[in-house]
């Protein structure tokens, strides 16, 4: 069997989802499991809506009905009025109703997912019920029923165990009589609360799936020809990567490469599964073949863009040594607000690090702090990382910019630049 995700950008509107039942007609034969993201910019959207709702604005009715609107007119142009998507889609969006009626919870993470996920649940309605309008047998799955995690809200950690032995008891039998339609970045907790894990979540769903079913191979459909030396919005003349292998992929994620997920990988290469990275515009194109034994040729360096960065530093405020005791209370300080450190340096005195700015966990992290430690911080900056470099490239990437903080290792330079004004 095989397993596709395809990502927002896939259906974005209703000749996407057209392409899309095109594209899934070919593989009519085959078994099937089809992990979709929210449409378009959807979870951007109920990002804000999540933060209007969590600070009492009164914009908060204006971003639903835009959300709302925007589904509905893609739906408008792929089925009759009197389908029953409808009455389904309006169903899900109870869903937020219900949670925007109640004053907000205390934990804003857990009223993330319980608003943010509706985005998957939409998307799913609509192409399931397409296909089948098309001819292509399918069947809507909740993914919250399968994908099991612990309570950590917005990075939900999966359950190995528990979420195996439901996929392999329910999913073969559906498999084996028509596709599978299921939201990917979604989880569900023991209590029956929604998980999400992780923001661009959809390709690690299609790892979990395709781990847990020993799957033939996972394809990612994209709006690029594949895996890319770098952003193709930010840089010229980007090469494609025919082929990569397992633990390349996993270093270009692990620094923050957007086009997979960087816990996709593992779970892929423990089961010996293969990941094509392919565009959903040109489907018959190779895209990038990612396996046990790929060939990794450089022609160009790898080039990782990470705005939003904050560079902080810690010291002691008796002067002294930071010392293995000090930095184990930092790293726990850092773990207990969800903040996950991308670079790091330690000297005498003082330990510095970077990391992605997130409002809420920034706060708490710089409170739980400045109780026992002297914090100086800069925030508004860029992580630039390069593997495989050469000095032209570093002398191109950083002009125009003050370098912070440099890392050097064999490999790969890693660079938090303030951008010159």
């Amino acid at each position: 069997m095989l397993v596709f995700k395809f990502g927002g950008a896939s259906v974005k509107d209703a000749k996407g989802i057209i392409n899309l039942a095109a594209l899934v007609e070919k593989f009519a034969t085959e078994q099937l499991l089809i992990v979709v993201s929210a449409m378009g910019k959807t979870t951007n959207a109920l990002e804000r809506l999540t933060k209007a709702y969590a600070s009492g604005d009164d914009g908060l009715q204006v971003i639903f009905d835009e959300i709302k609107s925007y589904h509905y007119t893609i739906m408008k142009d792929l089925f009759e009025p009197l389908h029953p998507v409808f009455n389904e889609v309006a169903n899900t969006f109870v869903e937020i109703d219900w949670v925007i009626e109640d004053e907000p919870h205390d934990d804003y993470d857990f009223i993330y997912d319980q608003i943010v996920s509706v985005g998957e649940l939409v998307s799913t309605r609509i192409v399931a019920a397409y296909l089948n309008q098309a001819g292509i047998t399918s069947q809507w799955l909740d993914v919250r029923g399968y994908v099991q995690t612990d309570n950590t809200y917005r990075e939900g950690v999966v359950q190995w165990d528990k979420t195996c032995a439901a996929i392999t008891k329910d999913i073969p039998p559906l498999l084996a009589k028509r596709h599978v339609v299921t939201q990917g970045f979604l989880g569900g907790t023991s209590e029956n609360f929604t998980t999400t894990l992780g923001r661009e979540g959809s390709d690690y769903t299609a790892s979990i799936f395709a781990a847990c079913l020993g799957a033939e191979s996972v394809t990612t459909w994209k709006d690029v020809p594949g895996i890319l030396n770098a952003d193709p919005k930010l840089f010229e003349d980007t090469v494609k990567f025919d082929e990569l292998s397992y633990t390349e992929a996993i270093e270009m994620t692990y620094y923050g490469a957007s086009v997979i997920h960087p816990k996709t990988i593992k779970p892929l290469q423990n089961a010996k599964i293969p990941l094509l990275v392919k565009s959903f515009t040109q489907p018959d194109e190779p895209g990038t073949f990612i396996h046990e034994s790929g060939q990794n040729k450089f022609t160009k360096p790898v080039i990782i863009i990470k705005p939003n960065q904050v560079l902080l530093s810690i010291s002691a405020r008796d002067y002294s040594f930071i010392s293995e005791e000090q930095l184990s209370v930092i790293f726990k300080m850092f773990s207990e607000c969800h903040i996950k450190v991308n670079v790091m340096q330690t000297s005498a005195l003082s330990f510095t690090v970077c990391f992605d700015q997130h409002e809420g966990r920034f706060k708490k992290l710089l409170k739980a702090l400045t109780a026992d430690f002297k914090v100086k911080y800069n925030d508004g900056l860029t992580l630039i990382t390069v593997r495989h470099y050469s000095a032209a490239s570093l002398k191109e990437l950083t002009e125009g910019k003050t370098i912070l903080m440099e890392q050097l290792s064999r490999n790969t330079i890693q660079l938090v630049v303030k951008y010159m004004v």
